[in-house]
């Protein structure tokens, strides 16, 4: 059965913002923007109205003592519909007047025309003309181009009132092209700020998504690297704090279930070890009961003060891990520099080198520097130094070097001694496991693990392997 790829969270909740945002804009401008043509139209009737009752208040006693046609009024009517104009009106030219206004008398016979077009035409049959002699509202629009649905022209007509009687009417006209290219203009501009505001939603959106599926991925890390035993810093959330409450409900069950294995670990680790030594300090008591000369009294009691030392180093050595992999994170950093660190444990195992003597050399690229914990640095670089000298050859080669990777200071250390047989390599650093040394002391089997502790605490790790001629041990710090 095929599977179809899986799609993170914060890309899925983005997709869907992303439809309802787009579906959202699309009915509120496709709303917005059939309202506009109306409304405009709307107000400019609104307009006419009032422009139509004025003229026809002007107009009244001419037209009642039948001079209107060689009136003044009648003169002011032509010389305004031939007036040119120059103006622009919110980026928009106007060039010539768009108002006719024509007056009929109560026959519905026109007697003043501002085109001076129709002077003598019956208009009774218009519903601008024959709404407004019956006393209604008299408005119409028509279409001069029955194909052109913007060639309509409104007409609205207000009642010629003389004495309480209406003896005529006056239409103002207004072409609707006149005011298509305001609709235009304001449908363009709602649809532009509509698309700024979308992409502006997208973004917020988007940002949203990416922080939320951030958020989702860190936890998701820290939550692997817990499961697997890894060394991981809590992560941090300021903004979604629900994000840190369940980051923190990790932390403590992380912290319960680690406190139940290692008692559970140690209990059973300690239980094994500690075998050996106490079985050994059992049988020196019992011998130490019969009757024994000096010397083998002497043999047996320095048995017993051998196995209560590797007993006390075990049990150091455990509390010491145990505190390492429950630590989450550095405590304390600083900055430090690498020929510090490396002088330091040169000379606090400078005794043993000279005992074996040995050629120690030291290299480094320069005198590189990194943050970190010196205390906990200084202990795992003693560590490793003390296995290369327990192995190296007498007046063999101890090799320190320091170089700088693409993302990590590496500490590697050389020596000559016998190589680790292959088997033993993936093991090296489990807990207890450890190899013959050529004294034929035994180690507590706890120091690689808790180097490797170390350079999972500086988010690196520690390398062994063979070369040619010895061995090489890479202490990795995360370089910052």
């Amino acid at each position: 059965m095929k599977r179809w790829p899986r799609i993170p969270l914060g890309l899925r909740l983005f997709l869907l913002y992303f439809v309802i945002v787009i579906m959202t804009t699309y009915f509120v401008s496709s709303t917005l923007i059939k309202e506009i043509k109306p409304t405009v139209r709307q107000t400019t009737e609104e307009t006419l109205v009032d422009m139509a009752n004025l003229l026809a208040v002007l107009v009244a006693e001419e037209l009642a003592s039948g001079t209107l046609e060689t009136s003044q009024i009648s003169t002011l009517i032509q010389k305004f519909g031939n007036r040119s104009v120059d103006a622009a009106i919110w980026g928009v030219d106007k060039k010539a007047m768009s108002h006719r206004i024509y007056v009929t008398d109560s026959k519905g016979i026109v007697v003043a025309d501002s085109w001076q077009q129709d002077i003598g035409s019956d208009f009774s049959r218009w519903n601008d003309v024959y709404l407004t002699l019956r006393g209604m509202y008299g408005a119409r629009s028509t279409a001069v181009d029955p194909d052109d649905p913007l060639s309509t022209v409104m007409h609205v007509a207000a009642p010629v009132i003389y004495q309480g009687k209406t003896i005529g009417s006056l239409t103002v006209a207004k072409a609707n092209r006149s005011v298509q290219p305001f609709i235009e203009l304001s449908q363009q501009r709602v649809f532009n700020w509509l698309a700024v505001m979308s992409v502006l939603v997208l973004c917020v959106g988007a940002l949203i998504a990416w922080r939320i599926n951030s958020a989702l991925s860190k936890l998701s890390v820290y939550a692997y690297k817990m499961g697997q035993g890894e060394k991981a810093a809590k992560p941090v959330f300021r903004i979604f704090y629900e994000y840190s409450q369940l980051s923190e409900a990790l932390t403590q069950m992380r912290s319960q279930l680690d406190g139940k294995q290692y008692v559970e670990s140690y209990v059973e680790t300690l239980t094994h070890e500690l075998k050996s030594p106490l079985s050994g300090i059992k049988g020196a008591s019992e011998l130490l009961q019969l009757p024994l000369d000096d010397e083998k009294r002497n043999q047996f009691a320095g048995n017993i003060e051998r196995e209560s030392e590797r007993m006390q180093l075990l049990i150091d050595k455990l509390l010491e891990l145990t505190r390492l992999e429950k630590l989450p994170q550095l405590e304390k950093p600083k900055r430090l520099r690498c020929s510090e660190l490396i002088d330091y444990v040169v000379d606090a195992i400078s005794v043993k080198v000279e005992q074996k003597s040995l050629c120690y050399v030291f290299n480094s690229e320069s005198d590189l520097t990194f943050e970190g914990d010196e205390f906990l640095l200084r202990q795992a670089l003693l560590n490793i130094f003390e296995n290369a000298l327990d192995f190296a050859t007498q007046g063999g080669k101890l090799q320190v070097s320091v170089r700088q990777s693409s993302s990590h200071i590496c500490f590697e250390v050389y020596n000559d001694g016998p190589v680790i047989p292959e088997y033993a390599l993936p093991r090296l650093t489990e807990r207890f496991y450890s190899l013959p040394r050529a004294t034929g002391n035994k180690s507590t089997g706890l120091g690689l693990n808790f180097v490797e502790q170390i350079a999972k605490l500086h988010f690196g790790y520690l390398k062994v392997q063979n070369e040619k001629s010895g061995v090489v041990v890479t202490l990795a710090i995360k370089s910052t």
